[in-house]
């Protein structure tokens, strides 16, 4: 009589999605979706098959699904699981605690072995068992994959948008050689969020010549929806919030590749790395807390005061270009708003120290005042004024500070400049940062969509970005100004002086 592993492994040897749906004790609500499902079912006969699609549609779980069917089902075989993201982050906070997860709720009776011991075979960012090991490998390192070799592989390829050209081509070679005899497989699973038309990930799903072997799947927004993934209310108010056209909706929404606007100040590629650095601080000030560094600047945008005005968005800038993260205060009460704000900006000022930039537009007049009157470290941001700042080629100057603020906040962004801006992974940030248009005047100067015309368009203003670039940017332009008064003052010195002597 055969036993129960061997009668698993049988039956759920090329088939992922049944073990999926007979292995795991899925809560109420929560079993696996049809797309899911459809996607594990292509694994043994396309060899290698990719999913793109929105946010929250599940991609992360299904490949931490995929890993354990491999596992439990080669164990006994020369086998390796090789898992790789485009940033290491993806790996140690999503898709390993997925595999730890999903392996506490696997049926074991039909498994026929004990559970994962959690000392021995199942660790922070691995599973070995008996005679192959799942583990994780940075994407930066194509030869960590490259090394990859057993009878029978399976490569996870999560958040693969980002993935570099060598990654995935280290990973072809070795996958190549795993499958010059019979008794030998290889497979791959390339899941993720689309970003910018470009990549690996982008030639595989736009079907370039040379990919044809790739079985590719676009899970829409329509389908998350209908499987209970999605909330139709919260995509509406995304689509509301970003525009149903900006490239931010159209990635994480919709789960499209997308260009970023060409008249657009900020790409979005670019921010998200920022998310990205991010991520990888605030691990970093988890092992190490002086890691947070020195706090350096408060960006303020005032609201309007009352509940049904724009929030009061505070920005907290550490080490001059890492904002922290973003508080957001909705007023009641229009004759206690400003005094409220005033109180909020001096205690973050007292406990850690800084400069608070305030936009004194409109009651932030009166915010930065009663500061100033208080003695508070706090300085005047004035979107209307002039400003003798260039940009990085020197080419082009600005209209106004608002325009030197959004255009150099975009510089500090620029992959390219090695700046390492990092910011808090917030869906306000992240599609307000990516709206505004620029134009180019004739008097060569760059000036920035104004709000008034970005509220038209969206429906509502960028309070949260605006703050942000407040805390970037505001002290240079502050010293700029405070630079430009210092020239001016001895200029009329020397022309008082020149006077009187002749």
């Amino acid at each position: 009589m055969s036993s129960p592993r061997i009668l698993f492994k049988l039956r759920y040897w090329d088939d992922p999605a049944g073990f999926v749906r007979d292995c795991i004790k899925f809560r109420p609500g929560d079993a696996a979706t049809f797309y899911q499902l459809e996607i594990l079912d292509h694994i043994i006969p396309e060899k290698r098959v990719t999913a793109r699609g929105p946010h929250g549609m599940g991609k992360t779980t299904m490949a931490s699904w995929a890993i354990l069917w491999f596992a439990l089902t080669r164990d006994g075989l020369d086998w390796k699981v090789a898992t790789t993201a485009s940033v290491w982050r993806q790996l140690t906070k999503f898709l390993w605690p997925e595999v730890r997860k999903w392996a506490r709720m696997l049926r074991w009776d039909i498994v026929g072995r004990k559970p994962l011991n959690d000392r021995t075979e199942l660790h922070t960012m691995s599973l070995r068992l008996r005679t192959g090991e799942a583990f994780a490998l940075a994407s930066s390192d194509p030869s960590g994959i490259e090394g990859v070799h057993a009878d029978h592989l399976l490569y996870v390829f999560d958040e693969a948008k980002a993935i570099p050209f060598g990654t995935f081509d280290a990973a072809e070679g070795a996958f190549m050689a795993a499958t010059q005899r019979a008794d030998t497989e290889a497979y791959a699973m390339a899941i993720s969020t689309p970003g910018a038309p470009e990549g690996r990930l982008y030639d595989i799903h736009s079907r370039k010549p040379g990919y044809e072997d790739w079985w590719v799947r676009h899970v829409t927004c329509k389908e998350c929806i209908d499987a209970g993934r999605l909330d139709p209310e919260k995509v509406e108010q995304r689509a509301r919030q970003w525009g149903r056209t900006s490239p931010t909706f159209q990635t994480r929404v919709m789960g499209e590749f997308a260009h970023d606007d060409e008249h657009g100040i900020i790409p979005l590629s670019w921010v998200n790395a920022a998310i990205a650095r991010h991520h990888e601080w605030m691990a970093e000030v988890e092992e190490n807390p002086e890691a947070l560094g020195v706090f350096t600047a408060l960006g303020v945008d005032v609201g309007g005061g009352t509940e049904s005005g724009d929030p009061t968005t505070l920005a907290l800038a550490y080490d001059i270009v890492k904002i922290l993260e973003i508080r957001k205060y909705q007023e009641q009460d229009p004759e206690t708003a400003l005094m409220q704000t005033v109180g909020r900006v001096k205690g973050i000022l007292d406990q850690l120290g800084g400069v608070a930039y305030v936009d004194v537009i409109g009651i932030g007049g009166g915010v930065f005042s009663r500061l100033r009157e208080m003695h508070m470290p706090a300085k005047a941001f004035v979107a209307s004024k002039k400003t003798d700042f260039k940009d990085v080629s020197g080419e082009l100057g600005f209209a106004n500070w608002r325009a030197a603020a959004w255009w150099i906040t975009r510089e500090l962004l620029d992959p390219t400049a090695e700046v390492g801006v990092c910011l808090p992974d917030d869906e306000e940030l992240i599609g307000e940062l990516t709206v505004p248009k620029h134009t180019i005047l004739s008097t060569s100067k760059i000036q920035v969509e104004k709000k008034e015309q970005i509220r038209k368009r969206i429906s509502r203003s960028t309070n949260c970005a605006d703050a942000v670039v407040q805390a970037l940017v505001g002290p240079h332009l502050v010293r700029e100004e405070r630079d430009r008064n210092k020239r001016e003052v001895v200029n009329k010195a020397r022309r008082t002086i020149s006077g009187r002597l002749h």
